[in-house]
């Protein structure tokens, strides 16, 4: 078939411009229409599913792409069903459409239960027909968000806790999923409650001896609040270690104190030395575990693979020692996070600052921890020129010390897209937006001191850069919004607010 249009310009279009399905459909049949062939649309089913793509994480867009034609819906469906339990809803109705998929031994169970428990709650044995296969879009699992998801939808039909129920059905979903040849691409093990222990130890068995299900995940995350599993968790890590080879992304999560430190050290280690394609690795671990699980990178396999390191709410001083030379070590980092981290003090400013191989720190969300603003500017000085994501908080220092932190990031951050300020003078925070508002400044949260003059909002308003896409107020009163509305509006400002306040 001969296209009218160029493929590559338009999927930039679609890249840069269009953020709504409506907007899609018009340039299409504006252009069909010029040309003298109106049906042009309905005829391109892969450069639809390429374009439909982009709107995976717009999900009015794609239930409107369902209602549109049988092509649209047949695109849009799947991205629906690929991670339905971190979508939030109120009726979790979805888990109803999931039963309804079982198998018929598997509706027995279900249905059993519900008899002997005088469960007030609808059989599912005669529940009509699915048009789609929605079980077999399932693309990402998170053991938490499905044990969450299963409460609600069970609290919303019946009082009482019921555990018992949750599980029945956590197990049943998992069958359905595992029986039904779902190929996962994101696994994630989180355990923050008693009732996640309970669920995944029901489970555990079921995965071990599944091994098809999540051998081609490329996204892991291990995360443990709480531990009541006994060796069965480290079973668990060990197996999936040893069944993964295609891990791009491992998140790691360590926040309870246990005796086996070796055992979870050694499985995460193992992880490291049998993946060939990782390259992206997120920490927020035990401090002891982070020490030898930090430095076993230097000797791992993923010294040539690892581009990004991600470090949430780490006390660096635990490491401080050797960072430098592990970074050496890697010979393809490119980037760095730090998010809530503690310690960042000179001798860890001094120890990332003399790496040899160049990197870049991309994201720097300070903590309330105390730390010294010489050690940041110098900090800001050599990485400032590709920071995209910075936040700063109410610390306990003088306003001439905040000045000449300001200074800093008015002069070394170029290239900021994401701005926190919280609690911090107003006057100090006006002047900081106003000069880096020409950047890319797409995101930003602001909490003062205070509101309450007039002044404050509308100077606000005025200064807020073009670009921005998303602001988030606290503290603001409703006395403030109006006038503020009027401002945004006047400048013809389209973005996603969120206050909190006396509103």
């Amino acid at each position: 078939m001969n296209y009218f249009f160029d493929y590559d310009i338009i999927i930039l279009l679609i890249r840069c411009s269009f953020k709504s399905i409506e907007g899609i459909k018009l340039f299409y049949y504006e252009e069909a229409e010029a040309r003298g062939n109106s049906s042009e649309l309905e005829n391109l089913p892969e450069l639809l599913c390429e374009i439909i793509q982009y709107f995976r994480n717009y999900l009015s867009t794609l239930y409107s792409c369902v209602l549109v034609n049988k092509l649209w819906c047949r695109l849009a469906i799947p991205l629906l069903w690929e991670d339905p339990f971190s979508i939030y809803a109120q009726n979790f109705q979805f888990i109803d459409i999931y039963l309804c998929n079982l198998n018929e031994d598997d509706k027995t169970k279900f249905n059993e239960y519900v008899k002997q428990k005088l469960v007030n709650m609808e059989s599912i044995s005669n529940c009509s027909s699915t048009l789609f296969n929605y079980y077999s879009f399932i693309k990402c699992l998170n053991t938490h968000k499905v044990v969450c998801s299963i409460e609600k939808w069970r609290s919303a039909l019946m009082n009482g806790k019921q555990l018992d129920l949750s599980i029945l059905v956590y197990r049943l979903l998992f069958k359905m999923f595992i029986e039904n040849e779902g190929n996962l691409h994101s696994f994630e093990v989180e355990v923050r409650t008693s009732n996640d222990c309970n669920c995944l130890k029901d489970i555990m068995e079921l995965i071990l001896q599944n091994p098809n299900f999540n051998c081609n995940i490329r996204n892991l995350m291990f995360s443990i609040d709480v531990i009541d599993l006994n060796i069965k968790i480290f079973s668990l890590l060990k197996f999936l270690c040893f069944n993964c080879n295609s891990i791009s992304s491992f998140y790691i999560g360590y926040e309870f104190k246990a005796s086996n430190y070796t055992l979870f050290e050694k499985c995460l280690t193992q992880t490291f030395n049998t993946q060939q394609n990782l390259e992206k690795i997120s920490f927020e671990c035990d401090d002891f575990v982070l020490y030898n699980l930090f430095s076993s990178l230097k000797n791992s396999s993923i010294s040539n693979t690892l581009k990004i390191i991600t470090f949430y709410k780490i006390d660096f001083k635990k490491i401080i020692n050797n960072i430098q030379e592990i970074f050496n070590q890697l010979n393809i980092l490119e980037t760095i996070h730090i998010i809530y981290c503690s310690a960042l003090n000179s001798d860890f400013v001094q120890q990332i600052i003399n790496v040899i191989r160049p990197f870049k720190l991309k994201s720097l969300i300070l903590s309330h921890h105390p730390f010294q603003v010489e050690s940041l500017q110098l900090l800001l000085q050599k990485f400032g020129s590709d920071l995209e994501n910075f936040e700063f908080g109410k610390y306990n220092f003088s306003d001439e010390s905040k000045q000449k932190l300001f200074k800093s990031i008015i002069e070394y951050c170029t290239k900021i897209k994401y701005f926190s300020l919280k609690d911090i003078n107003f006057n100090l925070a006006l002047n900081l937006i106003e000069n880096i508002k020409k950047q890319n400044l797409n995101y930003l949260n602001i909490s003062f001191d205070y509101y309450g003059d007039d002044y404050k909002s509308e100077n606000l308003g005025q200064i807020l850069p073009t670009k921005l896409e998303f602001l988030k107020l606290d503290n603001i009163k409703s006395s403030d919004l109006k006038k503020f509305f009027k401002i945004l509006l006047s400048k013809g400002y389209l973005l996603e607010l969120k206050f909190n306040g006396n509103i």
